[in-house]
Parts: structure tokens; C-alpha cells; sequence
């Protein structure tokens, strides 16, 4: 299927690891050129010289994105470079274990800002150029923002925030017709996560136990399968849906947990 998207310049924040790597292949696969904004320079200029190297097209800007400045001066290297923006993938963020017990003040705000307060910059300095493409946007978001997970009340704070400017931009975007949708995340596997499980004991065990209350297969979902959503949801594919949050979780989240046993509860 052509998503139409070759020559799309799409902003990906964190595009050069974990999943925003994942959404930056699948991208340069269906021809766009992914603009990979973020503040690990050596990832991101390997990143691209990779991409470049298999024939693709790509390109970046370091920012330290909870700096507004920076990342004033980000959107504008895009638009200096290549003269519009047709589509923003908010990815960058991290879950920093800022607890309710365990976190302060500080600690909290900072999250804040680590994980959603760019979300809103980066939109909102890429909106004159989203206005011109009709462009989209995808914002990443995790299952804590639905389920909670524990001693990360910034992370979930921010993801909660995610979900609820999606839904608001989605509204007030209508009348520019630019489309707003989150992908939300569960049991993903990427580097980062296997660094976490291979800070206990047994791993596997801690890997079996996770896996084994995934629905669909009883697997991690893959940074390729959420980044397949999000390029789709940024094409004019799926040019008529908006406002939406879409679980690529292998129905951790909302599905009964009494499929996991051989017998449903009726």
C-alpha cells in the first residue's frame, strides 16, 4: 500500500532510538524524509549517515528539548533546510520513576517538562507550517496514562497530559484539517527495556512473567509494530481519523485477563 507519503518532512523528537528509531526506518521505508530532533548528537548523526548510506533521505538538529529556545531554533533549521513541515511525531520522553513518596517539587515539574511540556512546544512552533501541509500529528503515550503503574507520578502526569491535548488539538485543529492521534504503548521491547530487565536477578523470569499476561501472543509488542501505526496514522491513509487513541499493545490493556487461562469466565 502507497501511503503517500515520499518527500513528507516529518519531525520525529527522539527519532534515533527505541521507538522513535523504529518510526524514523519506517518513515525513510515509505520514502518521507524524517527529521530527527533530539539531544544525543553521536546517535543522531549515525542515525542519518545509516539512513543515507541504504539510499534514504534524513536529517537532524540537536536540542535539548525541555529548553523552549532550543527548540524554537530546531523548528526553524527545518523549515531553513527544506521550507516546510508536513507532519510532527511527538516521541522524546522517558519514564523517570518520579514517585509520589520518592519525588518532590523539583523532581516533579522536571518530569513535567521532560515529557510533555515540548509535546505542546513542538506543536505549537510547527502549527503556521502544519497549516500549509494539512499536515498531521501522532503523539506517543503510554498505558500509565489508563492504568497506573506505580512511583512514577510525573511520567503518568505527563502521559495523562499527552492523551487530553491530543483529543484538544484534535478539536481545535477541524477547521485547518490537520489531524491529531495518539499511539499508545505497553510491553514494549527496546533497548531501553531490556537494560531495566537486565537489572534483575533472573530476567527471564521477570520477562516470562510480563509476556505471559500480553493477550496476543503472549509477546512484547515491537518498536517496528507501533512505528507501522504511527506512519500510517500520518498518512492520508487514514486521512479520515482524528482525536484517537489507539492501544498497539496486544490487548494489555482492555482486554478481559481471563483469556490468559483456558477458560473465559462467562
Amino acid at each position: 500500500m502507497d501511503l503517500n507519503l515520499k518527500n513528507k518532512i516529518i519531525i520525529v523528537t527522539g527519532g534515533s532510538s527505541g521507538i522513535g528509531l523504529g518510526i524514523t526506518q519506517t518513515l525513510v521505508e515509505e520514502g518521507a524524509i524524517p527529521y530527527l530532533i533530539g539531544r544525543e548528537a553521536q546517535q543522531l548523526e549515525d542515525t542519518v549517515k545509516n539512513i543515507k548510506k541504504t539510499g534514504g533521505q534524513a536529517a537532524y538538529s540537536i536540542a535539548e528539548l525541555t529548553d523552549p529556545k532550543q527548540c524554537k531554533e530546531a523548528i526553524h533549521r527545518v523549515v531553513e533546510d527544506y521550507g516546510r513541515i508536513d507532519g510532527l511525531v511527538n516521541n522524546a520522553g522517558v519514564n523517570d520513576g518520579v514517585g509520589l513518596e520518592s519525588g518532590d517539587y523539583e523532581s516533579f515539574i522536571e518530569s513535567i517538562n521532560k515529557n510533555v511540556t515540548h509535546y505542546f512546544m513542538m506543536a505549537h512552533l510547527s502549527l503556521p507550517y502544519l497549516k500549509k501541509s494539512k499536515g498531521a500529528i501522532v503523539n506517543i503515550g503510554s498505558k500509565t496514562s489508563v492504568t497506573g503503574q506505580g512511583g512514577t507520578s510525573g511520567y503518568a502526569a505527563a502521559n495523562g497530559g499527552r492523551n487530553a491535548l491530543t483529543r484538544e488539538w484534535a478539536v481545535e485543529l477541524l477547521p485547518h484539517s490537520i489531524r491529531v492521534n495518539a499511539v499508545i504503548v505497553s510491553e514494549c521491547y527496546t533497548p531501553m527495556y531490556e537494560s531495566w530487565v537486565q537489572h534483575f536477578d533472573d530476567p527471564e523470569s521477570v520477562m516470562k512473567g510480563i509476556t505471559d499476561k500480553i493477550p496476543l501472543e503472549n509477546r512484547m509488542t515491537t518498536a517496528k509494530e507501533i512505528a507501522d501505526m504511527v506512519v500510517f496514522l500520518m498518512s492520508s491513509r487514514s486521512s479520515h481519523t482524528t482525536g484517537q487513541l489507539i492501544f498497539v499493545d496486544g490487548g494489555y490493556v482492555h482486554l478481559d485477563r481471563a483469556v490468559l487461562h483456558k477458560h473465559k469466565s462467562m
